[in-house]
């Protein structure tokens, strides 16, 4: 019985069942296979052993999913709470959930002031919190792909708020600027 020279385990085939190594392969020789984060078994750099998930992009992605309740919960769960990407997008979707929200609320109370002088203006304030909304969306499903792809998109006042709860100065502080996408 051969056992794999990188993690150990009781070898049965030509490749090892937890790890994905070639049987006869010294780790220094281990070919390419697939990245470590898809291995059966693997954690992400940085992640307490034996922690198995989603990695930082899909945690990333999944704090915009429903708004401030899933920045919430990854601000919570750990081993994500300790990653300063996830943190961030956490804080960002928190943050942007909250000022959707104060947004719509506006928009209604104009929309129903107006309705009470004019149906018209009350139609057309409708029609503008309806946009608002189809954008509001749109921006939350352009977050989540951007940040499942591993760029960071900080939004203008939104992000600098969130760069400052993730422990950064801003922008233009060294600290405060975790890597922009153009």
């Amino acid at each position: 019985m051969a056992y794999c020279a990188k993690c150990g385990t009781l070898m049965e085939g030509e490749y090892c069942s937890n790890c994905g190594t070639p049987a006869g392969v010294a780790p220094a020789e281990r070919p390419f296979l697939q990245p470590a984060s898809t291995q059966p078994g693997a954690t992400r750099p940085g992640a307490e052993p034996g922690v198995r998930g989603l990695g930082v992009n899909g945690a990333s992605a999944l704090c915009y999913l429903f708004g401030f309740v899933t920045g919430i919960v990854f601000l919570l769960l750990a081993p994500y709470n300790r990653e300063r990407l996830v943190r961030f997008h956490a804080f960002q979707s928190i943050f942007l959930s909250v000022a959707v929200a104060v947004l719509d609320a506006g928009i209604s109370i104009v929309s129903q002031m107006l309705l009470a002088v004019s149906v018209s203006l009350g139609a057309l304030m409708g029609l503008l919190h309806a946009v608002v909304n189809l954008g509001s969306f749109a921006l939350v499903v352009y977050m989540m792909w951007k940040s499942y792809q591993g760029e960071m998109v900080v939004l203008p006042v939104i992000g600098e708020l969130a760069e400052r709860q993730v422990g950064g100065k801003g922008p233009d502080s060294p600290a405060g600027t975790m890597g922009r996408a153009a």
